[in-house]
């Protein structure tokens, strides 16, 4: 496996120091293959401080749990980061193994790592006080145990991801806010056991918090999330996708309480109007992205609130609101996002788009992508035109098919009008 080139001319022009501050720039698979080199270089290589950040989502079908136990013995006390991301194999012993190696571990990643149990968050609880970073997406097998674990035993505890972890809830994130009030994101996607309750534990111990993800979270209603807005003013992002329930008073509360707001996902909540979108676009300046898929009270006022109020917009998407009409998009092409910010917009299955919103959309020179799925009215002409003054845009669009009337003979002939995307 290795060649006698030791005595190369580059191990002996640089120092062993110099060699190792250059392999700790490359990845895994780099320093692998320099590391059958030479004798020389696989001492190098495989020297413990160029493994601080391993990330194997590339090898996941071939990661056992050995493979794991082997790194963390190699690495100890210098891995900082490391990435298992589905990794279906690797269990809890390996886990425990990694954990009494590598007390100084940070940034973890075992989402998909559908063996680990609680004994996994024990284990860490136990020995990596200096973990910051934990995903355990899709561990289902996680429960309230795993989280009061983590409250006492890893309190600078900054970013938690338990989305579909669905055995968890409002005992299991009262116990963990408790233990880690410095809590600045927290991903609670598909946690279908989560009522208000938990939010309210939430917004009174998690004044750091920014990012929050409630998504299909069904449970959840307004007395819930007015907790978290009054609680956490430095909230950024707000993803509440899929929970039904609430109304406008949300939007009310996030008008006047986050003020820093950039990121707001609010798709399939049918009950909110243009009254809670006005008072939002009038106190969240910030706002960069914003998800309204399936709001379908919604007409032009919020886009013509949002296109005086909120000039870093960059993301938005009005799919399914079919109150829209070209009205709205005029406001919003001329509004202050329009010349600089604005690089995507959705407007699938808008009925009443036609032609002309493209037109008003030319002045978007910052405008990446559009797409407009199921617009009837929109033509393939309207889109030449406006690829003619924005050259670079990828425009997606879906023409449905469509069946002319009966021919004399009685016959039918049916036309698809396909996907485009330019």
């Amino acid at each position: 496996m290795f060649s006698n080139n030791d005595e190369a001319v580059i191990n002996k022009k640089l120092p062993k120091e110099l060699l190792l501050r250059i392999f700790s720039f490359l990845d895994v698979v780099t320093l692998c293959r320099c590391a059958q080199v030479s004798r020389a270089w696989n001492v190098l290589a495989l020297d413990g401080s160029n493994w601080q950040r391993i990330d194997l989502f590339g090898f996941q079908r071939d990661i056992e749990g050995r493979v794991v136990e082997n790194i963390s013995k190699r690495c100890g006390g210098f891995l900082r980061k490391l990435s298992l991301r589905g990794c279906l194999v690797v269990g809890d012993n390996a886990l425990r193994t990694f954990a009494q190696n590598c007390r100084n571990i940070e940034v973890l990643n075992l989402n998909g790592c559908t063996k680990i149990t609680d004994a996994t968050c024990t284990s860490l609880s136990k020995f990596c006080s200096r973990l910051r970073h934990l995903d355990l997406a899709s561990c289902t097998s996680i429960t309230n145990l795993s989280l009061k674990a983590l409250s006492e035993g890893c309190p600078l505890l900054e970013q938690l991801d338990i989305s579909w972890c669905d055995q968890v809830t409002k005992d299991g994130i009262q116990a963990l806010v408790r233990g880690c009030g410095g809590l600045k994101a927290l991903f609670l996607r598909g946690c279908m056991q989560l009522e208000d309750e938990a939010l309210k534990y939430i917004g009174a111990h998690c004044p750091e918090l920014v990012t929050l993800n409630l998504q299909t979270c069904l449970q959840i209603t307004d007395d819930g999330l007015i907790t978290i807005c009054r609680g956490c003013h430095k909230l950024q992002s707000l993803c509440a996708s899929g929970c039904s329930n609430i109304t406008d008073a949300i939007l009310n509360a996030l008008g006047q309480n986050c003020p820093r707001l950039r990121i707001l996902e609010v798709a399939r909540c049918s009950q909110l109007t243009d009254v809670g979108f006005t008072t939002l676009a009038r106190n969240c300046h910030e706002l960069e992205k914003m998800d309204l898929e399936e709001c379908v009270q919604i007409t032009d006022s919020t886009l013509i609130q949002l296109s005086i109020h909120c000039p870093r917009l960059q993301v938005l998407s009005l799919s399914h609101c079919e109150l829209i009409t070209d009205d709205g998009i005029r406001h919003l092409g001329n509004g202050a996002c329009a010349h600089n910010c604005l690089e995507m917009i959705e407007l699938d299955n808008c009925p009443l788009i036609t032609d002309a919103s493209l037109e008003h959309l030319k002045s978007c020179h910052s405008l990446k992508k559009i797409e407009l799925y199921d617009c009837q009215q929109i033509t393939r002409a309207g889109i030449k035109r406006l690829r003619t003054h924005l050259p670079s845009i990828e425009v997606h669009a879906y023409f449905a098919p469509v069946t002319p009337p009966p021919s004399v003979g009685g016959s039918r002939q049916r036309f698809c009008r396909c996907c485009i995307i330019l």
